[in-house]
């Protein structure tokens, strides 16, 4: 057995390299230094969980390498921000790197133009003949570099709202504005992460479809109530408890979207030969519902400006006209059924596991906040709602074997779910979470 187990550790110290060690040294310094500087600062939990964030940080950029680059230039230039601050919010409109660049809303804007062109030279790749695979790669690093901005810019507000005052800091997950960044850049690194898995770049204009939507309300909802400003937190959300239980909620929201991105492929790949072009049922879906959220968003909030849902709705015409005339051509450069049906059920897997620890997380939290662990609040219900969902399909795909174009429909489904739980909730109904209305 001791043989057994030298053999496996040096197998495993042998898949590092000078890179590897480098970035978890730099990430333990790192956590050294806050923990110097900020320990008296901390509570109980905050210690832990500072702790814990370094070793995960290190455990997830040595299994998925890309990452180590992405934190090291994150961390670089959310440095370099906060020491041209030098504490003084102001001198975002003076100094030149902080006014176009790093400042977070600076940086949330670059986010948004570099997702909205990683859409668009995705979907170009279906279309450019010979210079497809130029496209791909193009689109691949705007989805990178749009990544990147979006998390320069959330490090960048955290830092921003502690200097608005000493109750008044926190982490930026905290409204929908915030989380609305925090979906698109989650969504778009796990699509990363199975673009390099898979070797295949195919997907990205679909999934790429829903974090652009997402970034089209997030500019719409910064222009109408002006949610980019930092506010203080109410009473209930002043816990360590948000930290872990947003981004774990929102790991399974962008996981789901992702999956039901890829299911919406699977189908277009699988009616590519229908002629009948009413038979099309995914298409006229995905222009139907796309068509709806303007009519949502017109007759809920009556400040919107009618033009941008024009816009929009124009933009999503085309985007279905589009899919309708071309599908035999994407169907084609689409990976095979069975790669399809694998994202789509790993991306469901990761995101049931991370849905369920938020949801027991929420309880604990729940019962921290107002004494009892379950209240059948509205986001509570659907919450749950979704996880029985998800978790029908999965027994369904480990039990039955469940597969192909029923899965997929189910999948694709499950957004409508989701996409109530995560924001339908807010503009319909009220309760307890009701921390982002609209």
């Amino acid at each position: 057995m001791n043989t057994t187990t030298l053999t496996l550790n040096e197998s495993w110290l042998s898949r590092r390299n000078l890179f590897d060690w480098v970035f978890a040294a730099l990430v333990l310094a790192g956590g050294l230094f806050a923990f110097t500087r900020y320990a008296g600062s901390m509570d109980y939990y905050e210690k832990p969980i500072l702790a814990a964030a370094a070793i995960a940080m290190i455990s997830i950029g040595w299994f998925w390498r890309p990452l180590r680059v992405l934190a090291i230039v994150v961390a670089a230039a959310s440095l370099l921000a906060i020491s041209s601050y030098q504490g003084d919010l102001a001198r975002a409109d003076s100094v030149f790197w902080l006014k176009y660049f790093l400042s977070s809303q600076s940086a949330i804007l670059w986010m948004s133009v570099l997702f909205f062109m990683s859409t668009m030279f995705y979907w170009l790749g279906f279309f450019g003949g010979k210079q497809a695979d130029t496209f791909d790669a193009i689109a691949s690093r705007l989805a990178w570099a749009a990544v990147t901005m979006a998390l320069i810019g959330t490090m960048v507000r955290w830092y921003e709202s502690h200097q608005l005052g000493p109750d008044i800091g926190h982490i930026p997950v905290s409204n929908l504005y915030e989380v609305f960044v925090l979906f698109c850049w989650l969504t778009a690194a796990f699509y990363l992460y199975f673009e390099e898995r898979y070797n295949t770049r195919a997907l990205g204009a679909f999934v790429m479809l829903v974090v652009s939507a997402a970034v089209g309300f997030l500019l719409w909802y910064t222009i109408v109530r002006e949610a980019h400003e930092i506010q203080p937190l109410v009473p209930a959300l002043q816990s360590w408890w948000m930290k872990l239980h947003v981004p774990a909620n929102f790991i399974g929201y962008g996981t789901f979207s992702l999956a039901a991105m890829v299911a919406f492929a699977y189908l277009i790949k699988e009616q590519a030969e229908e002629k009948r072009w009413y038979k099309l049922t995914p298409i006229w879906l995905l222009g139907v519902a796309l068509c709806f959220v303007p009519v949502a968003f017109r007759q809920r909030v009556q400040e919107a400006g009618g033009s941008y849902w024009v816009i929009y709705a124009g933009i999503s015409a085309l985007i279905a006209a589009g899919i309708l005339l071309g599908r035999k051509r994407i169907a084609a450069r689409l990976p095979a059924n069975e790669v399809l049906d694998d994202v789509m059920y790993k991306s469901i897997t990761v995101g049931f596991a991370f849905f369920t620890i938020a949801t027991v997380l929420g309880a604990l939290w729940a019962a921290d906040a107002w004494g009892g662990y379950w209240s059948w609040d509205p986001k509570e219900t659907w919450a749950l709602i979704v996880w029985l969902n998800y978790a029908a399909w999965l027994h369904m795909r480990l039990v039955k074997g469940l597969r192909g174009t029923v899965a997929a429909w189910w999948a694709l489904g499950g957004l409508a779910v989701t996409t109530f739980a995560f924001l339908g909730v807010n503009m319909f109904l009220s309760g307890l979470h009701s921390y982002g209305t609209l």
